[in-house]
């Protein structure tokens, strides 16, 4: 309640400055005990705001990347001759006169398949770590956290080693199907061994996953020592990924998975963004918790399982983009998804380019450059996160 300022000595009615000073106190008061409205709506402003800006900047930096991706290598060509010979391409006309056969066979049958791969997988794998840190509720997490890229390793290691006197051997799969039905087989094992009384709750899921992991680590290892000379080349790939020599063949499965699988996640955005504040308010809000959750384990293990079957095992992709991502535009899913689609596939990208000019003519493993720029940050995370003890994984 407003005083009203006192009034003159002669019981005249104070000036309009007086009357303005004497009410600033009760003003300042009365604003600072009243609810603030205003402050949600802000920031639920500035984060939508924030990621309109964030995926209008990635829009931009993605093709400018992906055409010096094409361009710089063991043999750069000029900007205008890629981007010239794509279009040739993509339009149908003929190769242009200035652009020789070699050139041609450079961009277009090795680079821009490798480039489109590089993309396809960042996407691939930045999804599967937003929604697998949405299930179990933890920054932390990442597609490796359920063993998924050691069953993966582990079936495309024993198909290059053991060959035909293999099971995966004897059903005629190739490495990259190989990949894929392993990677597939060790979530469905995660999951069962995790379910109690009908439920999959997040700390079981995480140590099932972490502990058949190393079981399968190990089994991957002792499959290394067997290995011939000629054979350990490939099993490097595997264990610590690339897209080197990727073709137009690899890209169908993968980027057909990526696409459906980040359609149908955006399409339950609202249902992640629930789950994201927890069981009971899910369930609250008509979320069918325990179906949800294993429909999106089912579909991060797909996108992971479709990246390494072609790819290899690639670290802390899915661990540090959608973190970071959560960081600059928060926790909606609906902005949250494609965003990280394309910051994973700008950071993938720029690591395949520094794994191809860093240390030129040789090629560096993504796996390696990928951890030298995740560890850290996951080192940061930990530092960061001041969790009581006792809180679920």
């Amino acid at each position: 309640m407003l005083v009203p300022p006192p009034a003159a000595a002669d019981g005249s009615p104070p000036a309009p400055g007086q009357a303005r000073a004497a009410a600033r106190p009760a003003l300042r008061a009365a604003r600072a005990t009243a609810p603030n409205r205003e402050g949600p709506a802000r920031k639920r402003a500035a984060r939508v705001l924030s990621a309109r800006v964030l995926l209008l900047c990635l829009l931009l930096m993605l093709p400018v990347a992906a055409l010096a991706s094409v361009a710089l290598g063991a043999a750069s060509l000029p900007f205008g001759e890629v981007w010239r010979d794509v279009v040739s391409h993509v339009t149908g006309g003929g190769r242009p006169a200035q652009i020789t056969g070699i050139d041609d066979a450079i961009i277009w049958g090795s680079r821009v398949p490798r480039t489109l791969l590089a993309m396809v997988a960042g996407a691939g794998l930045a999804v599967a770590g937003a929604v697998l840190q949405t299930v179990v509720r933890n920054p932390l997490a990442d597609p490796y956290v359920l063993g998924v890229t050691s069953g993966a390793s582990l079936a495309a290691v024993a198909v290059l080693t053991l060959g035909p006197a293999g099971l995966l051997g004897t059903l005629h799969l190739g490495v990259p199907a190989a990949a894929f039905v392993g990677a597939c087989a060790t979530l469905a094992l995660v999951v069962a061994l995790s379910r109690r009384q009908g439920t999959t709750a997040p700390v079981r899921l995480v140590l099932a996953g972490v502990a058949l992991s190393y079981l399968l680590q190990g089994a991957t290892s002792y499959l290394q020592l067997r290995a011939r000379p000629d054979q350990l080349s490939g099993v490097l790939f595997w264990l610590l990924g690339s897209v080197a020599g990727a073709q137009w063949s690899d890209l169908g499965l993968p980027a057909t998975l990526v696409v459906v699988c980040t359609a149908w996640l955006l399409l339950h955005g609202r249902s992640l963004n629930a789950l994201a504040m927890g069981e009971e308010t899910a369930a609250f809000l008509g979320v069918r918790v325990n179906a949800l959750r294993l429909q999106l384990l089912a579909v991060s293990a797909l996108l992971t399982a479709a990246v390494i079957s072609v790819a290899g095992g690639i670290s802390f992709v899915g661990l540090v983009v959608p973190h970071s991502v959560r960081l600059l535009i928060g926790s909606d899913h609906r902005s949250l998804l494609p965003a990280s689609a394309l910051a994973g596939a700008l950071f993938l990208l720029l690591a395949d380019l520094a794994a191809r000019t860093v240390a030129a003519p040789m090629e560096l493993p993504l796996g390696i450059l990928t951890a030298v720029a995740g560890a850290p940050f996951f080192l940061w995370l930990l530092r960061r996160d001041r969790s009581a003890p006792g809180r679920e994984v």
